[in-house]
């Protein structure tokens, strides 16, 4: 195999297992909403004092999706 269509095929694959971590951040989402929610209904009075801790664990779970798809970005167009 030529060298150029190896490292191609590389980048391809690399951005393509980079991209996974954007699906595995939605499910981290879904994850921290749904144990809100959970926890939300078994103690309505608590859930208040609990919507700053929902947010934070939903900005993280994004913030690796985020890195993820600029980790893809760039092994696609600056390798």
């Amino acid at each position: 195999m030529e060298a150029v269509a190896a490292l191609a095929l590389g980048k391809t694959i690399g951005a393509g297992l980079a991209g996974i971590g954007s699906g595995a951040s939605a499910i981290g989402v879904g994850h921290v909403a749904g144990n809100f929610l959970a926890g939300a209904l078994r103690n309505p009075s608590a859930a208040a004092s609990q919507t700053a801790t929902l947010f934070i664990g939903i900005a993280f779970a994004e913030a690796l999706g985020i890195f993820s798809f600029l980790v893809a970005l760039l092994l696609m167009f600056a390798i």
